[in-house]
């Protein structure tokens, strides 16, 4: 699962600009680039060209491969699981009033979202399945374990999971409760 450029870029040249102690209209004055083009960039609003992102490192000297580093890893699990608390702040300045806390992102094209509230009632378990979708689910309440291949992982209130469907996977809650779980499908389009 690849990462997303957009949220990734505009985190590290912020993160960067930060450690040089460099203000925004003074990395934009250096790029000969404007300052609402490096908010956008830093806000998730847009997605630097090669030649943009070649002034940004100049201006910030550093070597544009440190600003994309890393952009294309893949997880060593066949899921990102963020447990309750884990997600990482991120500030918006264009957003006053606004808490935002960064879980995850994936770059999708032909994909269409299909979006469930899933009670999972007490004493279940799913044998494995799979679906031609990634499965993005975060738990509401009680308790639920999804297994992949010979791995089980316990969800808990607050904790969400995102993985490829297509990797078999069961669904079970042990518990004497129901779990109520927010499950969003990113179905992929067949041709």
């Amino acid at each position: 699962m690849k990462n997303d450029k957009l949220s990734l870029i505009g985190s590290r040249i912020r993160e960067i600009r930060n450690e040089k102690s460099m203000g925004l209209r003074e990395l934009a004055k250096r790029s000969k680039l404007s300052p609402g083009l490096i908010s956008k960039i830093e806000n998730f609003r847009t997605v630097p060209s090669l030649s943009v992102l070649i002034e940004i490192a100049n201006a910030l000297e550093v070597d544009v491969a440190r600003l994309v580093k890393d952009l294309n890893g893949e997880s060593e699990a066949p899921y990102i699981l963020i447990r309750d608390g884990e997600g990482k702040p991120e500030k918006r300045e264009d957003s006053k009033g606004l808490i935002y806390s960064f879980l995850l992102s994936q770059n999708i094209a032909n994909y269409s979202i299909r979006v469930n509230l899933v009670t999972v009632k007490p004493n279940t378990h799913r044998k494995p399945v799979s679906t031609s979708a990634y499965e993005l689910i975060h738990v509401i309440e009680g308790e639920a374990s999804y297994g992949f291949k010979n791995e089980e992982v316990t969800l808990t209130k607050g904790d969400t999971i995102y993985f490829d469907g297509r990797l078999a996977h069961s669904v079970k809650n042990a518990k004497e409760i129901p779990a109520k779980l927010f499950k969003i499908y990113f179905i992929r389009h067949t041709d």
